[in-house]
C-alpha cells in the first residue's frame, strides 16, 4: 500500500511516500480502508517532539475516515464494512488502523472529508471546552487564533454550549468567513494588544475561558484578558514561543485556572475516556447540522507536500483534508 513518511531535523522536514506492508489489526484494532485524513499543524511544527528522535523516519498522519475491512478478535462493537472517523497513526495512507476504543461511527450526514477531519480538531475542543473549560451558556470565550483548525472547532462548539465568542485572526478576511458561524466578536491582530478590547467587548467582565492557541507570544495578554475566575487552555505554539511571564498577583487575584490540552504523553485508555461522552453529547450536533466540520482546502493524495506548505503558510480558515487515492 502507499504511505506517508517524514523525516524531521531541527530545521527542516522532508516527506517520502513508500510502499509500505499492509497492517494487521491486533486484537482491539480495525483495520480501516482510508478515504480522507486531517492535516494537523502540530505535526509538521519544528522541535514539537511528536517525532522522536530528530533524524528518524516516522509514518504520519494522525486522523481520518474509512470503511472497516478488518477488525481484531476482541472487537465487538465494529464489523467489516462500517464507516468509521477516528485517531489514527499513520493516516496518510491506503490503509490504517484505528483503536476500537477511539472510532466513532461515521456519521451519514458528512462528507469523507468532513468526517476525516472532525476527530481531533472537536475532541481536542471537547476537552478544552467541557471537560477542562467547564464552559457554561452565556459565558464568554476567547479563542487566539479563531482561523485554525482547533479555532474554528472551539467557535462551532462553543457557540452549540450557548456561549458568547471573541476570536483574534491576523486576517480580516478569515474574520468575516466565520461571521456566519456565530463569531460574536473578531479582533483582527497578530500582537498582543486584544486585552482592552476584551474588556470592552465584555463590559469590563473578562473573558471566562481562553483557549491560547498561538502561544508564548500572548500568554501575558490572555492573563490580562481574563475574567475572574477565568480559565486558560494551552494547546499550541505555533509561534514557536515556549517561555512568557506570568503575572503571579493577577493569578492569585483573579483565581485563575491554567491547563495544558496534549495527547502526547497520554495512554490510549486516556485518549479514549472523554469518546462516549462526545458521542453523546457533540454528535447530536453535528447530525442536526448545528455543527459541520469546516473544510477550507482538500488535496489529492499525491500533493501532500502542497497540502503541508499551505498549512505552513496559514493559508487556510478551518481544515486542510487529504484525499487518499481511489479504490
Amino acid at each position: 500500500m502507499k504511505s506517508y513518511w517524514m523525516q524531521m531535523t531541527d530545521t527542516d522536514t522532508l516527506l517520502e511516500c513508500r510502499d509500505s506492508p499492509m497492517p494487521e489489526p491486533g486484537p482491539q484494532q480495525l483495520l480501516v480502508r482510508m478515504h480522507a485524513a486531517g492535516l494537523n499543524r502540530g505535526e509538521f511544527v519544528l522541535g514539537h517532539g511528536l517525532h522522536g528522535k530528530a533524524g528518524s523516519w516516522k509514518q504520519i498522519g494522525g486522523e481520518g475516515a474509512g470503511e472497516i475491512v478488518g477488525v481484531g478478535k476482541d472487537v465487538s462493537n465494529f464489523r467489516v464494512g462500517d464507516k468509521v472517523m477516528g485517531r489514527c497513526p499513520g493516516a496518510f495512507s491506503e490503509y490504517g488502523l484505528m483503536e476500537a476504543i477511539e472510532a466513532m461511527p461515521k456519521p451519514d450526514s458528512l462528507s469523507w472529508e468532513e468526517a476525516a477531519c472532525l476527530p481531533l480538531t472537536f475532541l481536542v475542543a471537547f476537552d478544552m471546552l467541557v471537560v477542562q473549560g467547564r464552559l457554561k451558556a452565556g459565558e464568554w470565550l476567547l479563542i487566539n487564533g479563531v482561523s485554525s483548525g482547533v479555532g474554528v472547532a472551539s467557535l462551532q462548539l462553543g457557540k452549540a454550549l450557548g456561549a458568547r465568542v471573541i476570536g483574534t485572526s491576523g486576517s480580516a478576511e478569515k474574520l468575516e468567513m466565520l461571521q456566519p458561524l456565530g463569531l460574536d466578536v473578531g479582533l483582527h491582530t497578530r500582537s498582543a494588544d486584544f486585552a482592552g478590547r476584551v474588556m470592552e467587548a465584555t463590559e469590563q467582565h473578562g473573558a471566562d475561558l481562553i483557549v491560547n492557541a498561538v502561544g508564548g507570544s500572548v500568554f501575558a495578554e490572555n492573563v490580562r484578558a481574563a475574567a475572574f475566575e477565568g480559565r486558560l487552555a494551552f494547546v499550541g505554539y505555533v509561534d514557536g514561543v515556549l517561555h512568557a511571564d506570568l503575572d503571579l498577583q493577577a493569578l492569585h487575584a483573579k483565581r485563575l485556572a491554567i491547563f495544558g490540552v496534549s495527547n502526547k504523553l497520554r495512554t490510549k485508555e486516556q485518549r479514549a475516556s472523554a469518546i462516549p461522552r462526545f458521542v453523546a453529547e457533540v454528535l447530536p450536533h453535528v447530525n442536526a447540522g448545528t455543527i459541520k466540520p469546516q473544510v477550507d482546502k482538500e488535496f489529492d493524495f499525491d500533493d501532500l507536500a502542497e497540502a503541508k506548505a499551505c498549512m505552513e503558510a496559514g493559508r487556510h480558515a478551518g481544515k486542510i483534508v487529504l484525499r487518499m487515492p481511489a479504490s
